[in-house]
């Protein structure tokens, strides 16, 4: 009996063992694991500002490139808000935790997009006449088919069915770039038509 005993030891032994060695492996791999959970998403930053300027990366007025993977940014608690363009830049910032960065975009944003959401979004040929002035209350829309959410802005310059021009929800707001549609309607860029 004592045989059998000493030959079941070694078992127990490289059981525990090895079972020693996997709680170890699976602790060093859940430690960067729950690192990576600290910092902000970069790939949801991208998808964001694109988004929001309405061109991808490389595209005429998208951002010229992704952002830096080297920024270790703490995560927001929601979604990060984008400004812009301002500058040549789009201004990513996270006012819960209080960081911000710009992302540089490509020039000919305006002009590259114009005519693409022009087709989309007016059925008729692109007229010259002005039908939102500056100072005029317009309603800024934006989604599609299926949602659509609008919010009274004032136009910051003069604009024709087709046109791209700035609109701000008061004097102290930042502008927002958005396509005019018709009198007292613009569209926020960015969002297709299904």
């Amino acid at each position: 009996m004592n045989r059998f005993a000493d030959h079941r030891r070694p078992t127990v032994r490289k059981i525990f063992s090895c079972l020693l060695l996997i709680a170890a492996m699976s602790a060093a791999h859940a430690a960067p694991a729950q690192a990576q959970q600290k910092f902000e998403n970069l790939d949801r930053v991208d998808s964001i500002v694109a988004m929001t300027v309405g061109a991808n990366i490389g595209e005429p007025g998208g951002p010229v490139a992704p952002v830096d993977r080297r920024l270790r940014l703490a995560a927001c608690p929601q979604t990060p808000s984008v400004e812009g363009p301002v500058f040549g830049a789009a201004v990513v910032k996270c006012d819960a935790i209080g960081w911000r960065i710009r992302v540089p975009l490509a020039p000919g944003g305006a002009n590259a997009v114009a005519p693409r959401m022009a087709a989309r979004a007016v059925a008729a040929p692109v007229s010259r006449e002005v039908v939102v002035k500056r100072g005029d209350p317009v309603q800024l829309v934006a989604g599609g088919s299926a949602f659509s959410i609008s919010r009274a802005m004032i136009a910051d310059e003069d604009g024709a069915p087709g046109q791209m021009i700035r609109v701000r929800e008061d004097k102290k707001a930042a502008p927002v770039i958005a396509q005019v549609v018709e009198m007292g309607i613009v569209r926020a860029p960015g969002f297709k038509e299904y």
